[in-house]
Order: C-alpha cells, then sequence, then structure tokens
C-alpha cells in the first residue's frame, strides 16, 4: 500500500456529484432534502456520497482539506443519507429480537451451500476471485479500523474482549501481520493495484453499503450495540468462509501470500468468535440487557447487506459479465 489519500472518484448521480462539489469547492451547494430522498438509499449514487463523507473520518482525498470532516453542512447530508439507510434496513433486516438467537442462526451452514464463498471455491475462475478481491478491497484495506470507532463507547469486560481482537487484527505489534497488509499482499499476488480506494469507482454499490454499515454502526454511540451485533457476525462466519476462499484459491494456482490472507483467518477467527461471544456480546448484555435488540439488528443487517451483495456478483457472473462497475480490474477471461 503506497498511496495515503486517494483521489476523488467520478459521481454517480446528483447526490454524490454535489458532495464531491463540496469536496472541491467550499462554496459548492449541497444536495437539497429533496434529491437525498429521490435516491434510493442502497443504491449507487446514495452509498457513494455516504462513503465520500465517512472517508472525510478515515484517510480522506488527496486535495480535500482535513478541515471538512467536521463540516457542519456535509455532516447534515450525512445526517440524511444514514436515516434513510437505517430505515430501509429495519424495514427489510429485523428477523431477530435476540442476539443469541441471532447468532446461533449463523452457525446453520444453509443447506444448498448458496454462498457467495461456496460458489467461489466449488467453480470460482481467476477473474472472479480478482473482482471478488477488487471489491472487498474497499473495506480490507482499512481492516479492523470502522471496528475501533466502538472501543470508546465500551467499558469493563468487552472493551477488553473487542481490545484483544483489535490487537490481533493490527497484526499484534507486528507491521507486516497487519491484516490490511496482508490484504494488500493477496492483492499484488492477484496482481491487483494496491493503493488505498483504488477500486472505488469499480466497486459496486452493495460492496459499499457492507462498508458504509461498518462506519454507520461505528461513527454513533447510539448504535454501540448493532456495531458488536456486526463484529459477532463477521468474526463467525469468517472462519469457514475464508476456508474456502483459500481453498478457491489454490484451486487456480494463486499465489502464496494470496492464501495466507484466508488461511491466516481461519485460524485466527475461529478465536476470535469465541471472544467476541463470550467476551464482548455476553459482557455487553451483562452490562445493558436493553442492547440485546440492537445486537441482533446488528447481526440482521450485516446479513441482508452481505446476502445482496453475493446476489449481485452472481447474477452477473451467471450472465456472463463483469461485477465490476469499471474496467479497472480487469483480466483476461473476464467479461469486463
Amino acid at each position: 500500500m503506497t498511496t495515503y489519500a486517494p483521489a476523488p472518484p467520478p459521481p454517480r448521480g446528483p447526490v454524490s456529484a454535489a458532495v464531491l462539489g463540496r469536496l472541491r469547492e467550499t462554496d459548492h451547494p449541497l444536495p437539497t432534502p429533496e434529491e437525498i430522498a429521490a435516491a434510493p438509499p442502497l443504491g449507487d449514487d446514495a452509498q457513494l456520497a455516504l462513503h465520500l463523507c465517512y472517508e472525510l473520518h478515515y484517510r480522506g482525498f488527496a486535495g480535500v482539506p482535513d478541515s471538512l470532516e467536521w463540516d457542519p453542512d456535509l455532516l447534515r447530508v450525512r445526517g440524511g443519507l444514514e436515516r434513510r439507510m437505517l430505515a430501509e434496513l429495519r424495514d427489510r433486516a429485523t428477523a431477530h429480537k435476540h442476539a443469541h438467537e441471532a447468532l446461533d442462526d449463523l452457525l446453520v451452514e444453509p443447506a444448498d451451500g448458496d454462498s457467495l464463498s461456496h460458489r467461489l471455491s466449488e467453480k470460482g475462475e481467476l477473474w472472479q476471485l480478482r473482482e471478488y478481491a477488487a471489491h472487498r478491497s474497499i473495506y480490507h484495506l482499512k481492516e479492523a479500523d470502522p471496528h475501533a470507532w466502538v472501543l470508546p463507547r465500551l467499558y469493563g469486560r468487552p472493551k477488553a474482549g473487542m481490545a484483544a481482537v483489535e490487537y490481533d487484527e493490527y497484526g499484534g505489534g507486528r507491521a507486516d501481520r497487519i491484516h490490511a497488509q496482508l490484504f494488500a499482499d493477496l492483492m499484488a499476488d492477484l496482481g491487483l493495484v494496491t493503493d488505498y480506494g483504488h477500486y472505488l469507482d469499480a466497486a459496486s454499490a452493495e460492496a459499499l453499503a457492507l462498508v458504509n454499515l461498518m462506519s454507520l454502526f461505528g461513527l454513533h454511540r447510539s448504535l454501540r450495540g448493532a456495531l458488536v451485533g456486526h463484529f459477532a457476525t463477521v468474526e463467525t462466519t469468517s472462519s469457514p468462509g475464508s476456508r474456502r476462499l483459500a481453498d478457491a484459491l489454490r484451486r487456480v494456482g494463486a499465489g502464496e501470500r494470496a492464501v495466507f490472507f484466508y488461511d491466516e483467518h481461519v485460524e485466527a477467527d475461529a478465536v476470535h468468535e469465541q471472544i467476541v461471544r463470550h467476551e464482548v456480546v455476553d459482557g455487553l448484555l451483562d452490562q445493558e440487557p436493553g442492547l440485546d435488540a440492537d445486537i441482533a439488528f446488528g447481526v440482521d443487517a450485516t446479513e441482508h447487506l452481505e446476502d445482496r451483495f453475493g446476489r449481485a456478483l452472481r447474477a452477473a457472473w451467471d450472465a456472463g459479465e463483469s461485477s465490476l462497475r469499471s474496467t479497472a480490474a480487469a483480466h483476461p477471461g473476464s467479461p469486463a
């Protein structure tokens, strides 16, 4: 990873165009409430606009002043986009009322094995794995950063458990073992550009929504339970999914560093799952039992958006098309 702050991407509609305009010119008009209300909350325009606002809290964008991170007008736009995304998710992703019930259901593998990792393990081609990595790079090149927002919002047992897992995600004190760096190594082995944010324009709305969900939960103390539910979902489902992805990469002849990223997660996340379930989730419920439904919502929202992402990629590939919005990650044999 060499680029600290990427260049701003092209817009995907009037809302993201207005936000981009404000990032470039301090007096550029921002989107109106009517424009925000007209944009589908999980669609390309709204999700890119939200991502632009959130990235100001991470690395920002080249040529964009750091002071815009707390610009009150941008925060009002972000708030409007967040409220619409939350309303959509609360309408569509509330299968469970209790945290343990939601997490227990994650342990049951679907009988048809229809997940994206199953698809890639069984018949994924190299170009499809490259596309998958390009989409996921929007998160994995800052892996664990969105979850770190919750640490100041926890105390005692759940804070200690969360910090222990985050310490592992950040390489246990070794820069070369930081998981974001390990994913950059995977990308390099697959012939992808490892610069932070390089594939932002290529990533789908479904991919952006998954990353935005973490920032949405992490940046609001009122959503600390949902963030814990999200994190527990990731750690619970990561180990078996990572095993399938490692198998897929071996099958197509990917390099050792590509396979290592997922092999590392098979072992590490099996341990992390136990810490998150028994220390973070149980610890938080002991302290704040009123967060039970919020944790369950975090699980359900994550699963809903993961399912959308998986369906979008499978539909594109089944149609013989690229899942990317641009040819930025094209590879010989890819429809892109």
